[in-house]
């Protein structure tokens, strides 16, 4: 699918590289920019723009002393325009805090001060509330921490992160690709589930135990009002086992709070199909290396690091103490709710739903 961007009522849809070879044939056979346009049902500035990237040569010669130059269209060639937009499409841009640096120095300290992004985000309202150029989202903070770097944040302070989690470079491995088959991208997630007015989606991830047991824990936190589950998977991961914890968790809430999971490309998500097929959920999947995408499982899991420290075998606690800290959490008055605890908010929301 070609990417698009949203432009008021109308859809952009970027160039590819068969309308740059249309573009090519076009422009040899002598058409103009404007006949271009109308062939490829195009505006005449983006094809003016086009041929325009692929340069000019300039010309000259000396007569009588005298340098004349004159500029002559290069000739247009689609392979070499399209290795251009890709090289411009992978270059990094200059982001919010590296054009700012009194807003990078004020994020910088408060995460060495241990801040979340979330908090420093809502924080610099409190401190800066006239200065709107001291503003910045949290998922601008991870992007910067996690993606940028360079001109950024320094990439050493996403220890101080509740996750602790460092840029982690791609492996080459063995591993196809695309583990996980048929998923659905976040970007097909509908939009009303950004809002986090409606309870029902949630976000999903696994915490690991010590490297020597496959324990891990599975973390369901509802994105509406914070409402936690814990999955007790004492013996391993493996997509079957997730699979059949997801099922039986999701299958204990009332059909209304089924409406969607989000999750990371994990392998442990190879089975999702069956999860959806047996609870009706809608599952999607975050981009890779993109942990602000599920920011508030994130929040979360950095919580659950005081009951169950990173390095530990995780079988050790078993379901009924996994249900007791869910609940202690889930009573935990928040901020965002107003002083509401998750499980008050989540109680509230789905009584004005049934009003």
């Amino acid at each position: 699918m070609k990417p698009a961007i949203r432009t008021g009522e109308r859809l952009y849809r970027r160039l590819d590289f068969a309308d740059r070879e249309e573009i090519a044939l076009l422009r040899a056979g002598g058409l103009t920019v404007r006949q271009i346009a109308e062939r490829l049902g195009r505006s005449p500035s983006t094809i003016s723009r086009e041929l325009r990237r692929a340069g000019t040569f300039i010309h000259g010669r000396t007569v009588n002393g005298q340098r004349y130059e004159y500029e002559r269209e290069r000739r247009y060639r689609a392979s070499t325009a399209q290795a251009a937009a890709d090289a411009a499409a992978r270059r990094p841009v200059s982001g919010k805090l590296a054009s700012n640096p009194r807003l990078q120095q004020v994020v910088q300290q408060w995460l060495e001060d241990d801040f979340s992004p979330e908090q420093i985000s809502n924080r610099l309202r409190v401190e800066f509330p006239d200065d709107l150029e001291m503003r910045v989202s949290d998922e601008t903070i991870y992007k910067a921490l996690y993606v940028q770097g360079r001109g950024e944040l320094r990439r050493e302070l996403t220890t101080h992160l509740r996750t602790g989690r460092k840029l982690r470079k791609p492996q080459r491995s063995n591993t196809v690709r695309n583990r996980i088959p048929n998923m659905v991208n976040i970007s097909e997630r509908p939009k009303d589930v950004e809002d986090r007015a409606i309870p029902g989606d949630w976000e999903g991830d696994l915490i690991l135990g010590s490297t020597t047991s496959a324990s891990a824990i599975g973390t369901l936190v509802e994105r509406a009002t914070g409402f936690v589950m814990l999955l007790h998977l004492p013996g391993d991961h493996t997509a079957e086992t997730v699979a059949a914890a997801l099922i039986d968790k999701i299958g204990e809430l009332p059909e209304q709070l089924q409406c969607s999971l989000t999750w990371d490309q994990g392998s442990e998500m190879a089975r999702h199909e069956l999860v959806t097929a047996a609870t009706g959920i809608d599952i999607y999947f975050c981009d890779p290396h993109s942990p602000w995408q599920r920011a508030s499982n994130e929040n979360t899991n950095g919580l659950l690091r005081q009951y169950f420290p990173k390095g530990t075998d995780l079988s050790r606690w078993g379901p009924g103490y996994l249900d007791l800290v869910a609940a202690q959490l889930n009573r935990r008055p928040r901020k965002r709710l107003d002083w509401q605890t998750p499980a008050e908010a989540l109680d509230q929301l789905l009584s004005e739903q049934a009003a």
